[in-house]
């Protein structure tokens, strides 16, 4: 009779979760093996590498985690039931609470996890920096769709909004790093989202006789 596999003595949910946040607390170079498996319930460097494979197969699945939780504060973009100023508005007010919540580490794993790494690592912030560009894409496409709808008019003030914004965006990862607290980002967004209705086409009057 086949023999039954030894149970593993970890819980490799919580394992996971340990991880994404020690990872985003100290980003992906300086965090090294030990402090993973530490902090993961001190488990063998055995039952590590047949859990996870690798650290950048930990690291790559640490990052999905995030996306599919932390990250979901970015779908507004992406959800064109929602008007285009309304997606992006959404999106950098929802991530402005997600990166000042102290329930967890500040800032972003997307934008600080990974941003200066060796040459032997630039797998790793490649693949933060397609996340990024996803992003980035995600902001042009809502711009895109309010020029359109005729919300916004084709101009070159206009183009420059998908930059604009993503660059506050991926910003806020420092300021809330730094101890920006979520009322002070909010302000800032209030003003940010004066420069789309600066430049949003007005309805025209109707004048009456």
């Amino acid at each position: 009779m086949a023999r039954t596999g030894r149970p593993r003595e970890f819980d490799r949910d919580k394992a996971l979760d340990a991880a994404l946040t020690l990872f985003w607390t100290q980003g992906y170079e300086p965090t090294s093996l030990n402090q993973l498996k530490a902090c993961m319930g001190n488990i063998s460097p055995a039952s590590f590498y047949a859990a996870f494979g690798s650290k950048e197969a930990l690291f790559r699945e640490v990052v999905q985690r995030y996306l599919e939780t932390y990250g979901q504060v970015m779908e507004p973009l992406w959800d064109e039931t929602r008007t285009p100023r309304d997606a992006i508005e959404q999106t950098l007010r929802r991530s402005a609470r997600m990166q000042t919540t102290h329930s967890h580490p500040t800032g972003c794993l997307i934008v600080l996890g990974a941003s200066n790494c060796s040459p032997e690592n630039q797998s790793v912030q490649m693949l933060l920096a397609a996340e990024r560009a996803r992003t980035r894409k995600g902001i042009k496409a809502c711009v895109d769709r309010a020029v359109a709808n005729g919300e916004l008019p084709p101009s070159p003030a206009t183009e420059t909004l998908p930059n604009l914004f993503t660059t506050f965006l991926h910003g806020m990862a420092c300021e809330a790093r730094d101890g920006d607290r979520a009322k002070k980002l909010n302000a800032a967004i209030t003003t940010l989202m004066q420069i789309w209705d600066s430049l949003a086409v007005q309805p025209k009057s109707v004048s009456s006789r």
